[in-house]
C-alpha cells in the first residue's frame, strides 16, 4: 500500500527515536507500531484516527485511561483473547460492538501438564524433521535452570535462552545466533510474541 510504516522499540537509539516521534508530529508517518510507549507524553500525532491495540489484556489501568480519553476522537479496534469483564459490559451496555470469533486456528493441540516424556518427544519431532523450538517459560528466575533441564532431556541439541532483561545487544546476540541455527532450542519467556518470526520455528 503507498504508506509510510515505521516503529518504535527499546532497540532504537535515543536519537533515531527522537527523529520518528518528529516525522509523526509532522505527519510524515502514516502508520507507527509500537509497545504501550506510544501512549507516551512526549508521542504528539499530526491527525490521528484509528488506533488498533492488540492483546488488550496486558494493558494495565492507566494505559486503558489513556485509550479511552484518545477514544473520543479516534476510531479504536481492539483485539484480545481473554475479553475482560468490562470490555464485556461495554458490548452489553452498546457502548462497543463485539466481535467473537470461535473457530479455533487449524491444527490447534490441547494442552497437555508438565510432562518430560512428551516434552522430549515433542522437541525432537521437531528437530529430526529439520526444525527448531520455541520453549516459553514465563520466570526469568529460574530460566537457566529450565535450559538445563532442556539439555539434560535432549543432551544431543544445543540449547539457548532469551528474555526481555538482556542488554540490547546481548538478546539481539541470542535470538541473531537462533536465526543462523547455533541452537536447536532457545527457552525464552514470551518476549517472543513480539515481532520475533522466524518461519522455521
Amino acid at each position: 500500500f503507498p504508506v509510510t510504516v515505521d516503529y518504535i522499540n527499546r532497540f532504537k537509539s535515543a536519537k533515531e527515536k527522537k527523529e520518528t516521534l518528529k516525522k509523526l508530529e509532522e505527519g510524515k508517518i502514516d502508520i507507527i507500531i509500537g509497545t504501550h510507549g506510544l501512549l507516551g507524553k512526549e508521542v504528539k500525532f499530526k491527525d490521528l484516527g484509528l488506533l488498533v491495540v492488540d492483546e488488550e489484556q496486558k494493558f494495565g489501568v492507566g494505559h486503558k485511561e489513556k485509550i479511552k480519553t484518545l477514544r473520543t476522537a479516534v476510531d479504536c479496534l481492539t483485539l484480545t483473547a481473554t475479553p475482560i469483564p468490562r470490555t464485556l459490559q461495554f458490548s452489553l451496555m452498546g457502548a462497543r460492538d463485539l466481535s467473537i470469533i470461535n473457530t479455533p486456528p487449524p491444527n490447534r493441540q490441547p494442552i497437555q501438564v508438565y510432562n518430560e516424556d512428551f516434552i522430549r518427544e515433542a522437541i525432537y519431532y521437531e528437530t529430526e524433521r529439520g526444525g527448531q523450538v520455541f520453549f516459553i517459560y514465563n520466570r526469568i528466575a529460574g530460566l537457566a535452570e529450565m535450559a538445563a533441564i532442556i539439555q539434560a532431556l535432549c543432551p544431543d541439541l544445543s540449547i539457548g535462552y532469551a528474555h526481555g532483561q538482556m542488554e540490547g545487544h546481548e538478546l539481539e546476540k541470542h535470538i541473531l545466533d537462533f536465526i543462523d541455527r547455533k541452537y536447536d532450542v532457545l527457552v525464552c519467556t514470551n518476549i517472543v510474541e513480539s515481532g520475533v518470526d522466524i518461519p522455521n520455528v
